[in-house]
């Protein structure tokens, strides 16, 4: 994998995810009780022997840059590769699948001049999956392709994923939207640098169109192939995406999975103290990360550091993020609360299974 370097798109926005994103981006979107949703592809590339990462910063980067620093709990505060912040251009909102965008990766062709190494692993920043990145490489090699890009089987018809035509492993063209039982791209590809800098010279005047709507005319020309990844993996694009894969999680099969102990998803970190469960506390089938208090009843949620659950209070089915307080007596159902909330003595929030109800961040 020295052969090989890393190119996070982290610079994509949408307008489906709600209050969650009016200060942050995707990449940065608070995810698993401790995480956010960009360490899944930094750790991955870690975890593969990738040790030269670009991130593609977005315009409201101010999130992400705090979360990555220097790369120094991925390993990559070093002097010899290491992470590399780039910047992005203003994406704006992508209705049409739009992920890798061409201006982002011609405004940064320093970076993938100054390597020598001769492939270049791409991917997405809102997608869940711990990826042996090795395995696609090996792929790559053994077909002699031009780009190889990893799909999964969508397992539910989908508007916002982008879907794979192919002739055997031959890729023939890219489609906006799925169908259950279709090939989805993960939004993670690799191709040659050397390929990759002639397609952003080629292609120089539409720059501001996504790489794989400047290439769909050009398939029959080119060896693109498909990786079949088996895995666990999710697609961040929606509300309700961020919230059943978040549920996933405490489904031990998918988090063994994911956060397997021989391919560690490593994160920003901070120290806390242990979570205190008083007497009164009722905790069934949730994670509860470090720094919380619990007080009431939490079922079948996630919880993040500073949580606080007051007596008689009642969690069930939901996603409270960092330093939120939950009154005594309270009761939070099918709801996402964002950080830094104060919920009073006593107040109900419920939304449903279909839709989850969202408590867009504190700035008090």
């Amino acid at each position: 994998m020295d052969r090989v370097i890393g190119l996070i798109a982290a610079n994509f926005a949408t307008d489906e995810m709600g209050e969650l994103t009016d200060e942050r981006t995707i990449a940065s979107l608070p995810y698993g009780g401790r995480y956010r949703l960009v360490d899944f592809p930094l750790s991955n590339m870690v975890n593969s022997g990738i040790t030269t990462v670009g991130i593609i910063t977005p315009y409201k980067y101010r999130s992400i840059i705090d979360h990555v620093g220097a790369g120094k709990a991925w390993g990559l505060d070093r002097k010899n590769g290491g992470l590399f912040v780039l910047p992005g251009s203003v994406f704006g909102i992508s209705s049409s699948g739009s992920r890798f965008l061409l201006r982002d990766i011609r405004r940064n062709v320093v970076y993938l001049m100054r390597s020598p190494a001769p492939y270049v692993l791409v991917t997405s920043a809102n997608t869940v999956s711990n990826m042996d990145y090795s395995e696609l490489l090996k792929r790559h090699l053994e077909t002699g392709a031009d780009i190889t890009l990893v799909y999964n089987v969508a397992d539910s018809d989908d508007t916002h994923r982008t879907g794979i035509k192919t002739d055997g492993d031959r890729v023939t063209e890219v489609i906006h939207g799925v169908s259950a039982g279709d090939k989805a791209f993960l939004d993670c590809f690799i191709i040659s640098r050397s390929l990759l800098l002639k397609i952003v010279e080629w292609y120089s005047a539409i720059d501001y169109l996504d790489l794989f709507e400047v290439l769909e005319d050009d398939f029959d020309k080119m060896d693109v192939r498909a990786y079949m990844y088996e895995g666990y993996a999710k697609s961040i694009f929606t509300v309700q995406d961020y919230f059943k894969g978040s549920m996933d999680l405490l489904n031990m099969n998918v988090y063994d999975e994911i956060f397997s102990k021989d391919a560690t998803i490593m994160t920003k970190v901070q120290d806390s103290v242990p979570t205190k469960y008083v007497k009164s506390a009722v905790v069934k089938n949730s994670l509860i990360p470090a720094g919380c208090v619990i007080a009431g009843s939490v079922e079948n949620s996630i919880l993040f550091r500073g949580v606080t659950v007051g007596k008689g209070a009642i969690v069930k089915n939901s996603i409270i993020m960092q330093s939120c307080v939950l009154g005594d007596g309270a009761c939070i159902e099918n709801a996402i609360i964002d950080r830094s909330n104060v919920i009073r003595a006593g107040t109900v929030i419920k939304g449903s299974a279909e839709e989850a109800f969202i408590k867009e961040k504190s700035i008090s």
